[in-house]
């Protein structure tokens, strides 16, 4: 018999994902449209109720987001202007509708290649943070999703938020997306990118991910090596193929390889000329 339940408190939670066999539920917009065809038989553990993973707050060393926040409380949040890429995400995330039912947690729990919040969480060194009945560890965000449709969370573990640094707060921030059209659409190509300037008005620090075009989202380290120290004007002539060498895009009915890798180096290219005029 098929059992749903609804807990209000995190320990009964863990508890109960201890006994293994639930699926976690939270906004529903990825859970329900893959139900659409076959309807399996399961376990529904709805975390809605649970206070602790919901909120977007300063604390005492950045910024802790609530797996269980929705995209539009990421919109609404007075954040700073390194996240102005991760609200511009948000933004792009389905329809109104969608933005108020889908959590950002949801989001990087269902590792979609192209899932929209995870370049730009990676773009600000995000942290997750992870709980079971056996205790709470941290992982950095390219350490959870592993791949399409893999991350590193155990049957028996819950994501309770995402941790950005104050480090990663400081300056701008930016987000690049192609799609088939403009609007509700499955993303092609993202692009996302943080910028903090030294003293000197060089580059003192820039992080750039680039999403749908590999298993799992990834940062271009080489490239963000090669343009600290720069003027931001010369960040974009800076661009090499061997920066976008790890790139391995697919090939399906929204473009082909050829096109996703140099629609990839186009918006590369975007972001670092957007984030110079930002900074």
């Amino acid at each position: 018999m098929t059992r749903y339940l609804r807990p209000r408190d995190l320990d009964d939670a863990l508890g109960l994902l201890s006994d293994g066999g639930w699926t976690v539920l939270a906004g529903g917009t990825d859970h329900y449209p893959a139900r659409a065809i076959r309807d399996p038989e399961e376990d529904v553990l709805d975390i809605t109720a649970l206070p602790d993973l919901r909120g977007i707050e300063r604390t005492a060393d950045g910024l802790r987001i609530g797996a269980a926040a929705t995209w539009r409380a990421v919109i609404d949040a007075d954040l700073p202007g390194a996240c102005d890429g991760l609200k511009a995400a948000a933004r792009e995330i389905g329809g109104m509708q969608i933005q108020n039912r889908g959590t950002v947690g949801g989001n990087l729990c269902n590792a979609s290649p192209a899932a929209d919040g995870v370049p730009v969480l990676l773009s600000l060194d995000a942290e997750v943070e992870i709980a079971s009945a056996r205790g709470r560890r941290r992982l950095p965000l390219n350490r959870f999703v592993l791949g399409n449709r893999r991350t590193a969370l155990e049957p028996d573990e819950l994501l309770l938020a995402i941790h950005l640094p104050d480090s990663a707060l400081d300056g701008a921030g930016r987000f690049l997306k192609l799609g088939a059209r403009r609007y509700l659409v499955i993303s092609i190509v993202m692009v996302a990118g943080t910028m903090r300037l030294a003293a000197d008005g060089t580059i003192a620090a820039a992080r750039l991910a680039v999403g749908a075009c590999t298993a799992a989202a990834i940062r271009l380290t080489a490239l963000e090596t090669a343009v600290a120290g720069l003027a931001p004007r010369e960040a974009a002539d800076a661009l090499a193929d061997s920066h976008l060498a790890d790139l391995t895009p697919i090939a399906d009915v929204r473009g082909d390889a050829l096109y996703r890798q140099e629609a990839a180096r186009t918006l590369v290219r975007r972001c670092l000329d957007d984030l110079a005029e930002a900074t």
